[in-house]
């Protein structure tokens, strides 16, 4: 299948909630006291009254209401998941995550962090150090593959790599080496994702442009997935309509068409760049009925919601594989 789409925009890059049981002001400020001196693992100390932003996080995740890359940080990807799941769950809004949503999100009884031993597989590679910043030089290379153990280990639990070197200090990242993860479904970059068994049902995409985000839903008109997402830009604005899902490629080729992209140089040609998890549409393409245009991933999760793209509809690799999960040709696909 011929793919054409978009450059990717160079990107840029605890622990165990504690729950305040009771919403009395003096339990409340008894709590916050505690918290003040109280240290998660990381070296971190929380700056909620319950839980932190790590756990929030991952918990989101855990749901199904995906806040992208898992940083530990409030930001726009956050905002926005934290928002469809009190939605969903008919809670109240506030103006910051509130103990009524840690306990919707099991927070009271789910550790946000998990333990892993690093493998020989996980660090044999191989990987691609020097990525190219040009489409044209990076299909001189053999496979677009991670960088770093450390950056396939921090895809593997949807997280930047810079927490997975918070929450282990001082680790060398090592076969053997046992470390704290977000403790979410992990994420194999090598295996396509099954169909699940929800797959099977009349399931519809929206992609909704004012709030950079993807919603599956079920023939009812419930929930059943959410994601930040990065659509379009001033030059390439997000084509509203709709579509149907055609086909899904896993581990595809990209093929760069200079003709294609209004910013391409004079001088560059046609290239085929090699499949990889740092490819210019991560591990997946999802054909649209709409010509040039798809769901994908992408080598740069931390830009997802916050940069623009040639049109085209991107998502984190481990966000993407879980939609490849739930589609099947012909589900609908609304852009709005």
């Amino acid at each position: 299948m011929t793919l054409r789409m978009t450059q990717l925009i160079v990107a840029c890059t605890a622990i165990v909630g504690v729950c305040v049981p009771s919403s009395t002001a003096a339990e409340q400020a008894r709590a916050t006291d505690r918290l003040s001196t109280q240290k998660h693992r990381g070296g971190r100390t929380s700056p909620l009254p319950c839980g932190d932003y790590v756990a929030f996080q991952v918990l989101l995740d855990r749901q199904g209401f995906s806040p992208g890359q898992i940083d530990g940080k409030p930001g726009s990807n956050f905002a926005h998941a934290l928002a469809a799941f009190r939605d969903a769950r008919n809670l109240a809004d506030a103006p910051s995550p509130d103990c009524d949503t840690w306990r919707a999100l099991d927070g009271e009884s789910t550790e946000a962090t998990t333990s892993y031993t690093i493998t020989e597989q996980d660090v044999k590679g191989p990987f691609e150090q020097n990525i190219p910043r040009t489409l044209v030089d990076q299909a001189k290379l053999p496979a677009l593959a991670y960088q770093s153990v450390v950056e396939l280990l921090a895809e593997r639990f949807h997280a930047s790599p810079a927490l997975l070197q918070r929450l282990n200090p001082g680790a060398t990242f090592a076969a053997g080496r046992t470390i704290n993860v977000p403790n979410v479904s992990p994420f194999d970059a090598g295996a396509k994702p099954a169909a699940t068994q929800e797959a099977a049902a009349d399931v519809e995409i929206q992609v909704t442009r004012d709030d950079s985000s993807l919603r599956v839903s079920r023939a009812d008109g419930s929930l059943m997935f959410f994601a930040p997402v990065t659509t379009g830009s001033e030059h390439d604005p997000l084509p509203t309509g709709d579509y149907k899902v055609t086909g899904v490629s896993w581990y595809p080729e990209f093929h760069y068409n200079p003709d294609l992209f209004w910013d391409a140089k004079a001088t560059d040609e046609k290239a085929t760049i090699k499949p990889g998890p740092n490819s210019p549409v991560g591990v997946t393409w999802i054909s649209l009925s709409l010509e040039h245009y798809g769901i994908h991933g992408t080598p740069e999760p931390g830009n997802i919601g916050h940069t623009e793209s040639h049109g085209c509809v991107r998502l984190t690799n481990w966000d993407a594989a879980r939609v490849v999960s739930l589609v099947k040709p012909g589900t609908r696909v609304l852009f709005r």
